[in-house]
């Protein structure tokens, strides 16, 4: 086995490497969005860029949680690229030391980040998510600028059964709405009605909604003050709604799903998010195999540039087919669990399996 002095030595320069690109990305994420907060309070009065600066501070570590795989495929490469430029390496190989045993240091570094990410920075970075959203919405409005249908869409069970309510505009995280459309269903899930309304709002168990038309099949229409339509959906239920996987901590993405899911609303993306985060140690521990396989012959073979691209390349395809899986996942085409943790085995297995063919030990 690898030397306790060794050992700590790799740990330590695989760890600093890792950070130091991490913190670089950081600061280039930050002045990015900060120009570009900046534009946008261009023509908004009372914004200052001391608080467009605490701003992005809150926004920045959101952004840089989804790019931590690619901070430890650099810095890995960047470890294993000075390691071997000074002949560490090779003196560690001569010395009778495998490239597994010196894989050791760095994949328990990576493994102990990536659970550090999941169980501190992860809820960290959504808390702060949650203040710059409400801080961003105080600024500019609304969180983002809006592109297309902006309608808001719910699916809910009610005591006579499911409905599916539409609505132009909506207020107060969804408990007032206005201009709704309501398609009613019962137990069977069998069309019964369609309800147009000019508002409505939410009360303990029940939805209001005034100056309602009532629709129904083979009946003239009839309109009503109130129409009154059942729900098990509570004020917060639909307020979580308005609230991403990324802007929820890890530890409450289990009771949220749930919680979602009795409100009769699509729990997929809480789901998704949870195991995405299970699976992110494993995902690091991809892309240090996947440096190692593109960064341990540099100067036996030359072509350095050459190789780093090659690293860098199959780091960018296996963040794409990661993505890809994801939004599979987040569709329902494919399982939560597979969508999250099949990119990451498939890429570490491929990382071992180039190792296995390339060293001799």
């Amino acid at each position: 086995m690898i030397g306790r002095t060794l050992g700590l030595y790799l740990a330590a320069r695989f760890a600093r490497a890792i950070l130091s690109v991490f913190a670089t990305i950081f600061v280039l994420v930050f002045l990015i969005d900060f120009v570009e907060l900046l534009r946008r309070a261009g023509d908004v009065a009372n914004v200052t860029s001391p608080g467009l600066a605490f701003l992005t501070f809150l926004r920045v570590p959101a952004i840089t949680e989804q790019i931590l795989p690619f901070a430890t495929l650099g810095g890995a490469m960047l470890a294993f690229t000075n390691l071997t430029r000074r002949l560490e390496l090779v003196v560690a190989r001569a010395a009778g030391v495998s490239v597994w045993q010196f894989l050791v240091p760095p994949l328990a570094i990576v493994l102990v980040l990536g659970l550090f990410s999941i169980a501190v920075y992860n809820p960290v970075s959504a808390l702060m998510k949650q203040k710059a959203d409400d801080i961003e919405i105080s600024f500019f409005g609304r969180t983002e600028p809006t592109q297309g249908d902006t309608s808001l869409w719910l699916r809910q069970r009610g005591q006579e059964g499911q409905s599916v309510l539409r609505a132009e505009k909506s207020s107060e995280r969804g408990t007032k709405l206005a201009i709704v459309s309501v398609f009613v269903f019962d137990l069977e899930n069998r069309f019964l009605e369609r309800v147009e309304a000019n508002r409505a709002h939410l009360e303990p168990g029940i939805w209001i909604l005034e100056e309602a038309r009532v629709i129904k099949p083979g009946q003239e229409p009839r309109d009503l003050d109130q129409y009154r339509l059942s729900t098990y959906l509570s004020a917060d239920q639909i307020g979580q709604r308005f609230v991403t996987p990324e802007a929820v901590p890890f530890w409450s993405l289990p009771e949220l799903a749930a919680r979602t899911a009795a409100g009769g609303l699509d729990a997929t993306p809480y789901h998704l998010k949870y195991q995405i985060l299970l699976a992110r140690p494993l995902l690091l521990v991809a892309m240090v195999l996947i440096a190692a396989c593109f960064s341990l012959r540099f100067f036996r073979f030359g072509g350095v540039a050459r190789t780093v691209s090659g690293g860098i390349a199959a780091g960018f395809v296996l963040y794409v087919v990661t993505k890809l899986v994801s939004d599979l996942g987040g569709a329902g085409i494919i399982s939560a669990p597979v969508a999250a943790w099949g990119p990451a085995f498939v890429g570490g297995m491929v990382g071992c399996l180039v190792l296995l063919y390339q060293e001799d030990g």
